[in-house]
C-alpha cells in the first residue's frame, strides 16, 4: 500500500505529462498501483493512505536493556528518573518523556493523593525503620527527614532494637549538623513502652530513647495510633530508598549473583545521599533538600560538645561505613561502573 507521500507524487508526475509506465519505473511500483491510483482520483475517492516507513528512535538502541532491568527488579519497579541516568551513561541522548512512553508499556503506575503536613525550619525530624529484607541476614535501614528542608540521612542495620533506633538517630543529627525540637516516630515498642500513661500524650519512652532525647535536647513525639500518614515525608523517602537505591543496586548485583548486604548497602549509600537523593530537586518543595538543610541549619539546636559524644559514634559521622564485605570493595565498584 502506499503512503501518502508517494500518492502525491504520482499526482504531481502525472500532472508533469509522465506516461503510466514511466511513473512506474520512477515509483518502484507496478503500473497496476499506478491505474488504481489514478482511478480512484477520478473517481474522487478518498484515498486510503498506507502506513509510513517506521523509523528508529533514539529510544530503539536502549529497549532491550531497558526490559531486561525492570525484569530483574521484578516485583519492584526501578523509577523512571533511575532508568534514565543509567542509559544515558550509555549514551541516550534522547528526552525524559520518551522513556516514560516506553515504561508505560511495561507497567502502569497510580498515582496516590497524599496529605501535606508541614513544619517550620528546626522544628521536627521524622525518624523510622523501613524493612528492606526479613530472612537469615535480614536487611533493614534506618531513615530519618527532617521536616522543613526535606534532608535525609541513611543507614542499614540487621536489626530494629533500641540500640539501632539510638545510633541512627544519633548519626542522623550528627550528620545534619544539629538537633530539632522534636523527633517524630511511630509506636514502635522499642520506642514507646506505655502510651499515655502519664497523662494524655504524656508516654513511658524506652529509657536509652529517653536519655538520648536529654542529651541532644530533642522531644521525642510518637503518631497518634492508626494516623501512621502523619510521619509522611520519611514515609514518602522510604519508597523513594527502595525503588532508586536499593532494588537497582541489588538488581545490579543479582545479575552476578550476589546478594546486597548491609555492608555493601552502606558502603553506597553516603555518595547516593549527598550526589542524588539531597542534591535532586523534591517534588513537594520544588527546591534541592541540601540547599534548605544550608538554611535549616541555622535553627537546629547547637549538638552536645565533642566530649560528650561517644568516641564510636565520632568514628562513623559521615553515612559511609566500610565493613567487612562478601568481597574486596575494588569488585562491587567494578560491577557498578559497568552497566549490561
Amino acid at each position: 500500500m502506499l503512503s501518502k507521500e508517494q500518492h502525491v507524487e504520482i499526482s504531481v508526475l502525472v500532472r508533469q505529462g509522465l506516461s503510466i509506465r514511466a511513473i512506474a519505473r520512477q515509483m518502484g511500483c507496478s503500473r497496476n498501483t499506478i491505474r488504481r491510483h489514478l482511478k480512484l482520483q477520478a473517481q474522487r475517492q478518498p484515498v486510503v493512505y498506507g502506513p509510513r516507513a517506521e523509523r528508529v528512535g533514539k529510544l530503539a538502541p536502549f529497549e532491550a536493556f531497558l526490559r531486561q532491568r525492570v525484569d530483574t527488579a521484578r516485583p519492584h519497579w526501578i523509577p523512571a528518573i533511575v532508568l534514565l541516568r543509567e542509559i544515558r551513561e550509555q549514551g541516550y541522548t534522547g528526552g525524559y518523556s520518551i522513556l516514560t512512553s516506553f515504561l508505560l508499556t511495561l507497567k502502569s503506575k497510580a498515582n496516590e493523593p497524599v496529605v501535606r503536613f508541614e513544619t517550620e525550619p528546626g522544628e521536627q525530624m521524622q525518624a523510622d525503620f523501613t524493612i528492606i529484607r526479613r530472612g537469615r541476614d535480614p536487611l533493614l535501614a534506618f531513615v530519618a527527614t527532617l521536616g522543613w528542608s526535606r534532608a535525609t540521612y541513611v543507614v542499614f542495620s540487621r536489626r530494629e532494637d533500641s540500640a539501632a533506633w539510638c545510633a541512627g538517630i544519633e548519626k542522623a543529627l550528627h550528620f545534619f549538623g544539629g538537633t530539632p525540637r522534636k523527633v517524630l516516630f511511630d509506636n514502635a515498642k522499642t520506642i514507646i513502652q506505655e502510651r499515655d500513661v502519664y497523662g494524655p500524650g504524656e508516654h513511658r519512652w524506652n529509657p536509652a530513647l529517653l536519655s538520648l532525647a536529654e542529651r541532644y535536647g530533642f522531644t521525642p513525639k510518637v503518631c497518634r495510633p492508626y494516623r501512621a500518614q502523619t510521619k509522611g515525608k520519611v514515609e514518602r523517602f522510604n519508597h523513594y530508598l527502595k525503588n532508586s537505591f536499593v532494588v537497582p543496586l541489588a538488581a545490579t548485583l543479582n545479575q552476578v549473583g550476589l546478594v546486597l548486604d548491609v555492608e555493601v548497602a552502606n558502603s553506597k549509600i553516603g555518595p547516593w545521599l549527598i550526589d542524588i537523593a539531597n542534591a535532586r530537586t523534591h517534588a513537594t518543595t520544588g527546591e534541592i533538600p541540601q540547599y534548605r538543610l544550608d538554611k535549616e541549619v541555622h535553627y537546629l539546636l547547637p549538638l552536645p560538645a565533642l566530649q560528650d559524644v561517644p568516641s564510636a559514634l565520632i568514628q562513623a559521622i559521615q553515612p559511609i561505613p566500610v565493613e567487612s564485605l562478601q568481597h574486596p570493595l575494588s569488585v562491587y565498584q567494578a560491577l557498578l561502573e559497568v552497566r549490561a
